[in-house]
């Protein structure tokens, strides 16, 4: 009986001992693996900046990243490594997303990230305090956050052919200095209570959209010098427009329009006028 204890007890010790060499040999293996891993990772960063850097160029004194018809789903993290950068110009790489590091490019002039498959734009975007130029057109983008108000010395801001984008934060009309504004080939009912607040307002192309009327604050508009509204379903104008002293330039082809209001005549400043008149089949150019 003492001899069969005996017995079991050393095989256990034996077990015990292959148990811990078979943990140690396993964790070592995994430490391994997370070595190389690293390694990979790493070299892989070195060689993604080395791209990177070849991409830089210099223009008019501004230090510009550019790339185009170039695979880049998603853009590494060593690319911190070129926070001097002012302009970012990335066109068909398939940018899947921006990276949730961009407020941390805050020499950021000018942010092209047009033709792309994005969907959203990261709340810091806000952080870009000195960026000038906002253009994401033909992405895939449905909403705008209302941080993007904190882009202080914002002129310009491209949305065209995101498609589902329907409204805008209240917010934006912050943007004090915002003068030219593309939300054509969008989702969009109405112009934005945001839009009609944008004191800067020069430019404003919303074509191809949803629009059926203008709202009668569309006056507010007063720095406003070409309206773009071609291909929508607006069937009449509000009178208002008529205090629009500043508009020289207004597009309403393919609308459903039978005519245009007298009081339109007043506006002195209007040189052009492109109409297409529902149940017709020529434009009519004023000038």
């Amino acid at each position: 009986m003492s001899e069969n204890v005996v017995c079991t007890g050393a095989v256990n010790a034996v077990k015990e001992v292959w148990e811990k060499r078979i943990k140690k040999y396993n964790e070592d293996l995994k430490r391994e693996k997370e070595f190389q891993q690293k390694l990979v990772r790493i070299w892989e960063e070195r060689v993604s900046l080395t791209k990177l850097r070849e991409k830089v160029t210099r223009e008019d004194g501004r230090v510009i990243l550019k790339i185009e018809n170039e695979e880049w789903k998603t853009l590494p993290s060593s690319l911190l490594k070129l926070n001097q950068l002012q302009e970012w110009q990335l066109h068909r790489t398939g940018l899947v997303k921006i990276p949730e590091f961009i407020g941390r490019f805050q020499n950021l002039i000018v942010l092209d990230l047009s033709r792309n498959t994005i969907s959203d734009i990261p709340r810091g975007i806000g952080l870009l305090t000195r960026l000038q130029e906002l253009i994401l057109s033909y992405n895939k983008i449905k909403t705008v956050p209302k941080e993007l108000s904190n882009c202080a010395r914002l002129e310009k801001l491209e949305l065209a052919v995101n498609r589902d984008i329907c409204d805008l934060p209240q917010e934006l009309s912050n943007l004090l200095k915002l003068t030219h504004l593309d939300l054509s080939m969008n989702h969009f009912t109405t112009i934005p209570p945001a839009v009609l607040n944008m004191p800067a307002l020069e430019w404003l192309d919303m074509g191809s959209n949803r629009l059926e009327q203008l709202p009668d604050t569309v006056e507010r508009m007063q720095s406003l010098h070409t309206l773009w509204l071609q291909r929508n379903k607006i069937t009449c104008l509000p009178e208002t427009i008529s205090n629009m002293k500043n508009l020289g330039t207004l597009v309403l082809s393919n609308n459903k329009l039978k005519d245009i209001p007298v009081c339109m005549e007043e506006m002195t400043n209007l040189r052009k006028i492109n109409v297409h008149f529902y149940g017709t089949y020529e434009n009519t150019v004023f000038w």
